[in-house]
């Protein structure tokens, strides 16, 4: 189990054997983790909602009453811990609704855009991380410079932003998920801004062009005071320039709204057939070995279905071309993994049209995940009763057997296997 919660430890050092010394067991110990692991990735979403101006009091109250609940000698039930992980998902949806909100009230409606990919000829910035406010207030401080500022990572659906997109300093996006970053940083020549998690401890090679901000911070980087980026701009013009290397092109910005406006269309081409299924593929991405079963589910997606994509998770997947199917792109970009909320948003509207649940909708969710963030996504999508998620590669390590019986008896969650083909072969007969 090893739980070293309190000071009854067994040998004043970590309870190995279950139940420990307390009487709490593994599964309660896997619950506690698992609430706690949401709580966290919802407070990340809940500080980027709140500095848009976004905030619920109620999500608050939640989080201060469920951190009470994992405390020492609380809660032993494992009933009413299940309850509270699915409480997390329900206000996680909340946090993702607000944050959504804030992105658009802020930035502007999304929409489809093109995004270049690689350098332009000139001074450059590398932005990374998921803060859109902190690359705005970039933007803004870089405004009437020779200065070129570039996405990386969940940064890219900045772009499908027009507040953002419309800049005249976002020359594009560079770079592939977060796992490559001291590949990518070390190639880039001028300086990084890390605005958030996903950011590793930099190697020597960019470790003095390496900025952080507010909470973020590593070793050897350089942490630049709250909202100002004088700092970053002098080292992007003391670095050697970007030289023009463009590597392609992109579509992006396939919000919710985006789809929602199209569901009229959508449901009248499922209902006739000319759309066989969906799929969500998405979520963190990482440099386990096994993430290659997403690259190989995708690929093998009928032609007359749509992929659904987001977080980082989607650079396994989008180095493909898929075609297009009704006139669109088959693998449609959401954005952020925040912007689950959107997906989850567009699958409630087609199923309250088909007059159905979302469980009988022609929908696959198959998620990759990493880290807290993504464990809060998942609570949401098991809170709204959402049953067949594969996820993968690995299973929870915090996740004990017993707890993983329930959520497979519950909500039918399955793994990843080795058959990526063969899993959605069985996906679509059952559907």
């Amino acid at each position: 189990m090893y739980c070293n919660q309190c000071e009854q430890t067994f040998r004043n050092s970590a309870c190995v054997n279950s139940p420990g010394t307390c009487g709490k067991d593994a599964d309660v110990q896997s619950l506690q983790e698992t609430l706690l692991y949401g709580l966290k990735g919802m407070a990340a979403y809940a500080h980027h909602a709140r500095r848009l101006g976004q905030h619920d009091e109620a999500v608050s109250a939640f989080i201060e009453e469920a951190l009470f609940v994992t405390m020492t000698n609380v809660n032993f039930d494992p009933e009413a811990l299940l309850d509270y992980c699915l409480r997390c998902g329900e206000m996680n949806l909340r946090v993702m609704e607000l944050l959504d909100r804030g992105h658009v009230e802020t930035f502007g409606a999304p929409a489809p855009t093109r995004v270049r990919e690689g350098t332009e000829a000139g001074p450059g910035i590398l932005v990374t991380g998921h803060d859109l406010l902190d690359l705005w207030e970039l933007l803004c401080q870089v405004e009437g410079t020779e200065i070129n500022v570039y996405t990386h990572g969940e940064m890219l659906p900045a772009h499908m932003y027009p507040r953002l997109r419309d800049h005249p300093n976002l020359a594009g996006h560079y770079g592939g998920a977060w796992q490559d970053q001291k590949r990518e940083f070390a190639a880039f020549p001028g300086p990084v801004l890390a605005t958030t998690n996903c950011v590793l401890i930099p190697p020597e090679q960019y470790r003095d062009r390496l900025y952080t901000i507010r909470a973020t911070a590593v070793p050897g980087a350089r942490h630049l005071p709250d909202g100002d980026y004088s700092a970053l701009i002098a080292a992007a013009r003391v670095c050697p320039p970007c030289v023009a290397a463009p590597t392609g092109e992109s579509t992006i910005g396939f919000h919710r709204q985006v789809l929602l406006d199209q569901a009229p269309t959508i449901v009248e081409a499922v209902r006739s057939g000319a759309i066989s299924h969906f799929f969500v593929i998405g979520g963190c991405d990482g440099a386990e070995k096994g993430r290659n079963y997403f690259t190989d589910y995708a690929r093998a997606t009928p032609s007359d279905s749509f992929i659904l994509t987001l977080g980082c998770g989607k650079y396994r997947i989008r180095d493909h071309d898929y075609g297009e199917h009704l006139g669109l792109p088959r693998l449609l970009d959401m954005g952020q993994c925040n912007d689950a909320y959107g997906a989850i948003a567009v699958a409630a509207a087609l199923a309250e049209a088909c007059e159905c649940g979302i469980n009988d909708l022609p929908l696959t969710l198959v998620v990759s995940w990493f880290e807290q963030k993504a464990v809060a996504v998942l609570l949401s999508l098991l809170h709204l009763g959402v049953r067949g998620i594969t996820l993968g590669p690995n299973p929870p390590a915090f996740i004990t057997p017993g707890v993983l019986a329930i959520l497979q008896q519950r909500y039918d969650l399955r793994l990843t296997g080795q058959d990526p083909a063969g899993d959605l072969a069985r996906a679509l007969a059952a559907a």
